[in-house]
């Protein structure tokens, strides 16, 4: 069993690598139980991975195809001396834990030294301010010593002295692109995308959409109009980079954020669809079906 799970291991790396040089940073290792030199591995892998898409992408080298599935969020709650006093089982897989390992221990011994002076600001503040809430990233050491950087966000809960420390990773599937990068000087796009500053924009498109995502649509109209463009480009364009319309790209955000928001909260699951910009309830479950596979009401509420 041990074997098979080794070889499994390399084929993955192996998959890895040949994406990588293929342009595709999106791809990701599925971590597993083990404590050894090739998980190890893993974590580097995916983290020079991470690394490379946000540096290719914001640098006009675009590779569409993304592996992201679910979002996991791993939690910790402290008292007013930032012990532990709780947390989720998902913080044992991003730290690499063994149950039970991290109670009543300080928050700060698991962040990384460069990270310790932002905590140590943060802790004042949360000391002087009842109302705080922040996001920020900071980086973790493992039990096997490697770094995990992840954005955090940091709030104190109501009506009590105790802290929510929420972490935000995500789930992903393995890639089977066979594309190569798309850059600005080799890329053979079609007459709607004929410039590299063309690329930048639907790039800038994408940000917007993420950016306000609370927010109903605009019409391809007028995100053509707030853009500087012109319907068919942004419409053909946008679908080229990201193989997927507008709307889907729109409507599939949407839906992760509702079922992280089912997973981590008490809010009504009507009125999360009704967040999630669905009109009615049956067409966001009918929606959320088919994006994740399983009914909203099937997803076990943590809280």
């Amino acid at each position: 069993m041990h074997q098979e799970i080794n070889l499994q291991r390399m084929r993955s790396m192996s998959h890895m690598l040949l994406e990588m040089a293929r342009g595709n940073f999106t791809n990701r290792i599925q971590r597993t139980g083990e404590d050894d030199e090739l998980e190890a591995l893993v974590m580097l892998m995916n983290m020079v991975a991470e690394e490379m898409k946000e540096s290719v992408f914001h640098s006009v080298f675009i590779n569409p195809h993304h592996s992201y599935r679910n979002l996991v969020q791993s939690t910790f709650i402290l008292d007013e001396q930032f012990v532990i006093k709780s947390y989720n089982s998902e913080v044992s897989v991003l730290l690499h834990l063994t149950p039970n390992f991290l109670t009543d221990t300080l928050f700060k011994n698991l962040l990384s030294e460069e990270s310790l002076c932002l905590w140590d600001c943060i802790a004042q503040e949360i000391l002087l301010d009842p109302d705080y809430n922040c996001i920020v990233q900071l980086i973790f050491i493992a039990q096997n010593k490697l770094l995990v950087p992840v954005y955090c966000s940091i709030s104190r809960l109501t009506n009590c002295a105790m802290i929510l420390i929420s972490c935000v990773t995500t789930v992903v599937e393995q890639t089977i692109s066979k594309s190569v990068m798309l850059t600005p000087e080799t890329i053979t796009l079609p007459f709607v995308l004929s410039r590299p500053s063309d690329i930048v924009m639907i790039q800038n498109v994408y940000d917007y959409i993420l950016n306000h995502l609370e927010r109903p649509l605009p019409s391809v109209k007028e995100l053509s109009y707030i853009f500087g463009t012109n319907e068919n480009k942004l419409k053909y364009g946008f679908k080229q980079l990201f193989r997927t319309s507008i709307y889907q790209f729109y409507t599939n955000e949407r839906l992760k954020k509702a079922h992280l928001l089912i997973e981590q909260t008490v809010i009504p699951l009507k009125t999360i669809a009704s967040m999630a910009g669905f009109k009615t309830y049956p067409n966001f479950s009918k929606g959320f079906k088919k994006y994740f596979g399983y009914k909203p009401m099937d997803i076990k509420r943590r809280f």
